[in-house]
């Protein structure tokens, strides 16, 4: 088991994901991001069967930084309940593995 998480955001827009992604890379909160969409969601809100267009965003990052991270987006993300999850990863190439422990290290 690694220590690397990917993090999986759903924006309501492809412009708050590049937002996201370039403040989170820039304050080293995550070693980079991705960005995919658009997609389609069909879900309840408030009763109401509802369908949006979003965009994915992904964020490669290490575990002691998902409460900072997590933080970030609700103060920054639209929406009351966004939509934040983080998949631990099992197992990662160890160079990549490596320079994102480098790019996420606090002291930088």
């Amino acid at each position: 088991m690694t220590d690397l998480l990917l993090v999986r955001i759903n924006c309501p827009d492809k412009a708050l994901a590049v937002r996201l992604a370039s403040s989170t890379v820039s304050s080293r909160l995550v070693a980079c991001a991705n960005i995919e969409g658009p997609i389609a969601s069909v879900y309840e809100w408030d009763g109401q069967i509802e369908q949006a267009e979003e965009w994915v965003l992904w964020l490669k990052t290490t575990a002691d930084r998902w409460d900072e991270i997590e933080a970030f987006v609700r103060t920054n993300h639209p929406h009351e309940v966004p939509a934040i999850l983080a998949i631990p990863c099992c197992e990662a190439h160890a160079p990549f593995a490596k320079w994102v422990a480098e790019a996420t290290d606090r002291e930088g």
